[in-house]
């Protein structure tokens, strides 16, 4: 894992070198005040060398600048390294959770993965940013300043610097239950923004239920998992820090008693003595320093551990092999299709269907019964196992062909229409981003949208807002009609678009639908079936096989599944009217 953090230090490699270069002249610039002041203390001043006095204070002055601004450039640039860092970082994960499969983002929630890409990857830029700079200051720092000292009195730098091995071992200690206790409590702060996000989605929802308290119940439990993860962190932390501190503060008694039993007995002078505390100072400091730096890596670590856990999840691949989906005449075969989510739990078996070039088949049946399954596997968005059959598109098998080629010639028209936040221009363009202007009107004209985005003030650079919630269910879905239009596949699937909206809209809906379909293979799911009366055939679907399967009439005529479904939703509609 280390191997790999360092990969993201190459392209900045020179600026690298010269922040470290920086970093390396601070640690040495450091070391001028006790040799001066030594000097000072034990020549200059007994000696009355006062124009040396000055000079040297003119010394310390010019090099105290000097470091000024070589600090500027180290927290200056050493930050501009760990931005763009994390940077990459961000752009490699976003690229990576692109790549992804439906089934990771069915167990994983939003917010987790939004807390990965922004506070995880920030504590890694602060990881990146202060780890070499402290590590090599601080070593540099304690060399230099443990050489010094022991050409004052190695006796006493010998005594001193037997404590240290204490403090790393106290340090140790303190360091793995800090480890543990900070990736819970990112753990749990990832809980509390996958709540944020799924309370602030459905507002909506909340409000009309009047379920502000449950809402507010459900994040309280999540603030309380981060509230008591942060006590163990910060106990852990606690810990760390008071244990460290008294161990750094046992080495000032030290110097107290020994240095002053040195001084007593002659064997240290008054100025090597006033001039050994200073430089003690020097030693303790990047000890205290790397101490706090502990805490530091324990974050930037740990945000680093779950962002290498997300990039190894596995990506979607093409098969070895695989050839791009060209030429689509849009012919469709379902062979023997069996699949399972889960193993042991079937949810299709043993599927055997075919659609001509341009014919609509429409599924119907309870829900539950495989149907939009079966929709998903069409574009390769579950794949199939090698004993689950085989989906064919012009007698080529999916698995064999890359998901890009597939994809591009499939459009999906779903019930929940996702719109982005942006324009409705941006929206449409969405299904072919090249497209020109004349063709995204060309396109909204034939989904009949184009007469209401002409009556907005701002045309179709009118925004929308998040999730089209500027626009009703009819205008969304016919935005997102428009932007199959665009793409202009050869394969469509329309997933009970029509359901979620009142009769009059869907009226509305159906004919952009029917102006949709036309020249295309269509794969129909259908709750209401009075849309589905003039499909070429109609599969009835039920726990995961073909029940039925016929035209309208014909599945009217044998009376079965299809005529008792058909039947019992017109007598709903005509008891409805009788109310109405």
């Amino acid at each position: 894992m280390l191997k790999r953090f360092i990969s993201y230090y190459k392209p900045h490699k020179k600026l690298l070198a010269l922040d470290m270069a920086a970093s390396l002249l601070i640690s040495v610039f450091g070391m001028v005040y006790p040799i001066i002041t030594r000097r000072m203390l034990g020549e200059f001043i007994p000696d009355k060398k006062y124009r040396l006095i000055i000079i040297s204070g003119i010394v310390v002055l010019i090099i105290y600048v000097i470091r000024m601004f070589l600090q500027f450039f180290v927290q200056y640039y050493g930050h501009i390294i760990g931005v763009r860092m994390q940077s990459q970082m961000r752009r490699d994960l976003f690229s990576h959770l692109q790549k992804l499969p439906y089934s990771f983002y069915d167990n994983n929630e939003t917010g987790q993965i939004m807390t990965r890409i922004t506070s995880d990857l920030f504590e890694i830029c602060e990881l990146a940013h202060h780890g070499p700079e402290n590590l090599l200051i601080c070593s540099v720092m304690i060399i230099l300043s443990f050489s010094y000292l022991m050409t004052i009195n190695w006796i006493l730098t010998l005594i001193i610097f037997a404590c240290v091995p204490i403090l790393i071992i106290v340090s140790h200690h303190y360091r793995k239950a800090m480890r543990q206790a900070f990736k819970d409590r990112r753990k749990s702060n990832a809980i509390i923004n996958a709540a944020v996000e799924s309370s602030i989605t459905g507002i909506r929802v909340t409000k009309a239920y009047t379920n502000s308290k449950t809402e507010e119940e459900k994040f309280a439990i999540g603030d309380d998992k981060f509230v008591s993860s942060s006590k163990d962190a910060y106990k852990a932390m606690g810990k760390f820090h008071s244990s460290s501190s008294f161990i750094t503060d046992v080495f000032n008694v030290i110097i107290l008693i020994a240095g002053g039993l040195f001084l007593y007995a002659g064997k240290l002078t008054l100025a090597e003595y006033s001039t050994f505390i200073v430089s003690v100072n020097i030693f303790l400091s990047p000890v205290s320093t790397l101490i706090g730096f502990m805490e530091q890596f324990q974050n930037g670590a740990s945000g680093f551990t779950r962002f290498v856990e997300l990039m190894n999840e596995p990506p979607e691949t093409d098969s070895p092999g695989a050839v791009e989906l060209t030429d689509v005449k849009g012919e469709i075969e379902f062979r023997n299709v069996s699949y399972s989510y889960e193993p042991g739990v079937e949810v299709l078996h043993n599927i055997n269907l075919k659609i001509a070039k341009g014919q609509k088949l429409a599924l119907v049946g309870p829900s539950g019964g495989g149907k939009t399954t079966l929709c998903h596997l069409l574009p390769n968005f579950y794949r199939l196992g090698d004993d689950g059959g085989a989906i064919l598109i012009d007698g080529k098998d999916t698995r064999n062909l890359t998901l890009d080629s597939v994809r591009r010639n499939i459009g999906i028209v779903q019930q929940d229409v996702f719109l982005f936040v942006g324009t409705i221009k941006e929206n449409i363009l969405y299904g072919r981003p090249n497209a020109t202007d004349e063709e995204v009107i060309t396109a909204a004209k034939r989904a009949n949208i184009h007469d209401f985005v002409m009556s907005l003030e701002h045309g179709y650079d009118t925004e929308i807002g998040e999730r089209g919630v500027k626009l009703s269910g009819g205008q969304k879905q016919r935005v997102s009609i428009a932007r199959v239009f665009l793409k202009d596949p050869a394969i469509l699937i329309l997933d009970e678009a029509t359901s979620a909206l009142d009769n009059t809209t869907e009226v509305l809906i159906q004919h952009s639908l029917d102006e949709l379909c036309k020249g295309r293979t269509t794969l129909v799911v259908a709750h209401r079936l009075s849309t589905i009366r003039g499909a070429d055939e109609i599969a009835v679907i039920t726990e995961g096989t073909v029940r039925e399967l016929g035209t309208h009439d014909e599945l009217m005529e044998k009376g079965g599944i299809y005529q008792k479904l058909y039947s019992l939703q017109f007598r709903e509609n005509d008891l409805i009217s009788d109310e109405l």
